[in-house]
């Protein structure tokens, strides 16, 4: 498995976000409190994309070392600010590859994406899916993983002007039809909004009034924090969360009623 995390809210640099809380994610990559059997450290590499300003496309770093270990992003983050990062520290599923561009988040222009679980019987199980993709999105994915693989089924959606919520439920339910008992924690951002799924894996919300953060495990002790109910999808932005249930009839009726 892996940890993830957004953040929106005031400017604030990357070390806040990441480094600095009492169990964010550089604690996690070593210390993390609920991996649901899917190994005991997330050292495979890690990645954190932000803003440089309101507007603007994301950038990112992404590398294949543990966090505890680059000393370049350390210093990087102690000086970089944004009011949007999204981040993850990645344990890599048995058999795909421990590269940087296997790690989350996968990004083009102002979307970042990561996934936190498994594809059960991959490749196979979710060949159908992929077929229906353009070929260059499959020969130009960033690796040949599951999670490379669902970034290009949310992206594929998002580039023909898809509703983010949508493209999240609607990937998690035909990907789960297809590889029952996969572990589909997403997490979509755009730096004004997140979307973000609880798919057989922990996630948790705390929302400020002018600030939310969405993470795998809280990164701290303070108040606020809500677990997401499993099958459920958040969208979130400063001082607003709500959730939908992620079963078809539902999610739409929710989501038409809005």
């Amino acid at each position: 498995m892996c940890r993830h995390l957004a953040y929106l809210g005031p400017p604030t640099t990357l070390s806040v976000v990441v480094l600095d809380p009492p169990h964010g994610l550089l604690r996690q990559s070593y210390a993390p409190s609920d991996m649901r059997g899917g190994g005991t450290v997330n050292a495979d590499g890690f990645g954190v994309g932000w803003y440089p300003h309101a507007g603007t496309d994301a950038v990112r770093y992404r590398s294949d070392k543990p966090i505890w270990s680059d000393t370049a992003f350390a210093a990087l983050a102690g000086v970089t600010s944004s009011t949007a990062v999204l981040a993850a520290v990645r344990s890599a599923t048995a058999g795909m590859p421990v590269t940087s561009t296997a790690a989350a988040p996968f990004g083009e222009g102002r979307w970042l994406f990561s996934h936190n679980g498994v594809v059960r019987g991959w490749p196979d199980s979710v060949a159908r899916l992929a077929a229906a993709l353009p070929v260059t999105d499959l020969l130009t994915l960033d690796a040949p993983t599951d999670a490379a693989l669902l970034w290009a089924l949310v992206r594929h959606r998002l580039r023909a002007g898809d509703d983010p919520a949508r493209v999240l439920a609607e990937t998690v339910l035909a990907v789960d039809t297809a590889a029952p008992g996969s572990r589909l924690n997403l997490l979509l951002g755009d730096g004004t909004r997140i979307w973000a799924t609880a798919w057989d894996h922990a996630l948790a919300v705390r929302t400020e009034p002018d600030a939310v953060i969405v993470a795998s495990e809280p990164v701290d002790p303070l108040p606020g924090w809500t677990p997401v109910p499993d099958r459920h999808l958040v969208v979130a932005h400063p001082g607003h969360c709500s959730t939908y249930a992620l079963t078809t009839a539902r999610f739409a009726n929710q989501q038409g009623a809005r």
